[in-house]
């Protein structure tokens, strides 16, 4: 079987190997987001758009995930992503391998038989799928720090049968000796005319209201490891735009054993290009 072919390399982020490992070694040297090795993390939430824009804060969380005391052991990185609305149904890609320019990354085929089994899942394939710039963008990070282990990529609505999804990822998981690594994978406000949301007006105001308040909210909701308040979050004040996913992966980690949050950085596409519309990252990680 053919693997699924990327969308976005060549655009959103480099389309060679060489230039792929030369980008990703820029960004382990951004003291901003550089992340002491002095915790074992189980999971994190990272951001998705473009890498000029926040690849480096994605970064930094994803290397932090590799053990810091022991080879890594890591069977399979479950990440949860997609921009999915409630009363839709979650999609999984459940055969086959999704290609980066570092490697294939092969699917984890009996996870993902065992969820699809449980949950009510519109089903992807190597060659039937929708673009996804949300767990794409994360796919050569993760095959750069975990190169022997497994993906499990899943879309979960914004809804609660994504803390559900988060948990039972686990269970099976558990059940069958699996040692996994949790990303959720969520842009948080989009702001502007563009986005049809401008409550704080225009211009550096409008940034810092963003950054200080509305993107605070979703960010404490997180580093708190309530799924549930973050997907109220999102919905009510739109400072996420994949909450069902950063809430999948908040519950998946708690399921883990993960009870405390460490923030790692903000950033936003307002810091790049400055004007009317804009939209912030946030970096979180959690043992």
């Amino acid at each position: 079987m053919e693997p699924r072919r990327p969308v976005f390399a060549g655009s959103w982020y480099p389309a060679r190997k060489s230039e792929c490992e030369a980008q990703i070694q820029e960004f382990l040297n951004d003291t901003r987001f550089q992340v002491p090795p002095d915790t074992d993390y189980l999971g994190g939430i990272v951001p998705h758009a473009g890498w000029v824009f926040s690849g480096s804060l994605a970064c930094n969380v994803i290397a932090a995930l590799k053990s810091k005391n022991t080879p890594d052991k890591t069977d399979t990185v479950v990440v949860f992503g997609m921009h999915l609305p409630p009363r839709t149904p979650g999609i999984i890609m459940a055969e086959g391998a999704w290609d980066t320019p570092l490697g294939e990354l092969i699917i984890d085929e009996a996870m993902a038989g065992q969820l699809s089994r449980q949950f009510s899942f519109t089903m992807e394939t190597p060659t039937r799928f929708t673009p996804d710039n949300t767990i794409e963008l994360q796919l050569p990070l993760i095959k750069y720090f975990f190169p022997e282990a497994r993906l499990l990529p899943i879309g979960p609505p914004a809804e609660s049968s994504a803390v559900d999804i988060g948990q039972t990822a686990v269970e099976i998981a558990e059940k069958s000796g699996k040692s996994i690594k949790i990303i959720g994978s969520t842009d948080l406000t989009h702001y502007g005319p563009n986005f049809g949301f401008t409550p704080a007006g225009k211009g550096r105001e409008a940034y810092e209201w963003v950054k200080d308040q509305n993107d605070r909210q979703v960010i404490d909701a997180m580093l708190s490891m309530d799924p549930e308040n973050v997907i109220r979050e999102g919905l009510t004040h739109q400072n996420a735009c994949c909450p069902g996913a950063a809430a999948a992966a908040i519950a998946a980690l708690k399921a883990l054993g993960a009870g405390n949050g460490r923030f790692v950085g903000y950033s936003s596409s307002y810091e790049h290009n400055p004007g009317e519309t804009f939209v912030g990252y946030g970096g979180i990680l959690f043992h």
